[in-house]
């Protein structure tokens, strides 16, 4: 078999686990959670925040919702998505988790290279997750519930809620984090076994 050949077989048979929550809704815990179990993970967010730093612009909420739209009109919909198929090829095992998909878009970019694709979304409720980002303080987490609602707005807008509507399995979080990571586990058993 020529090596391109081989090379495409084994990106076929990758197992992809395509990401999506709001922010704050537990995304990196189920991340986490998979790469415990085994699973490789490609941030979408990377993308983002490797723009910003070509731009040499600080990683915020505002910037980089700003670059994430600017991406999107200048290049497509699903621009991050081919951005990060690479690096999806590019990860050494055969069970990757995606963390950061917001749209169908992207869902049908990955599904294009990965046929054994699935849409997975992790929930929970907006005062939790704004609790959650207060608390987390990353550089593009929201300070206070008029910049949170903006956000939510901004990932509504670009597609998020139709990409956790069309999730084969949902994880809701909202309880203490063993249990949640026992739900995610049991979760990524029932995808596997698919």
């Amino acid at each position: 078999m020529v090596i391109g050949e081989r090379a495409a077989q084994m990106t076929a048979e990758k197992l992809v686990v395509a990401l999506a929550g709001m922010p704050g809704s537990g995304k990196s815990l189920v991340v986490v959670t998979a790469k415990e179990s085994g699973y490789d993970a490609v941030l979408m967010g990377d993308v983002i925040r490797e723009e910003a730093r070509k731009r040499g612009v600080e990683p915020d909420a505002k910037n980089m919702g700003k670059i994430m739209l600017e991406l999107r009109e200048t290049e497509g919909k699903a621009v991050i998505a081919k951005r990060c198929v690479p690096k999806i090829v590019s990860t050494a095992g055969q069970r990757v988790i995606v963390d950061g998909v917001r749209s169908l878009d992207e869902v049908d970019e990955f599904r294009k290279h990965f046929p054994k694709l699935v849409l997975m979304a992790v929930h929970a409720s907006p005062e939790t997750r704004f609790m959650r980002l207060y608390s987390r303080r990353r550089s593009d987490d929201a300070d206070d519930w008029e910049v949170f609602r903006e956000r939510d707005v901004r990932e509504l807008d670009v597609g998020l809620g139709n990409a956790i509507a069309m999730a084969k399995y949902v994880v809701v979080n909202e309880e203490p984090v063993e249990a949640v990571k026992r739900k995610i586990r049991e979760t990524l058993g029932k995808v596997e076994r698919k």
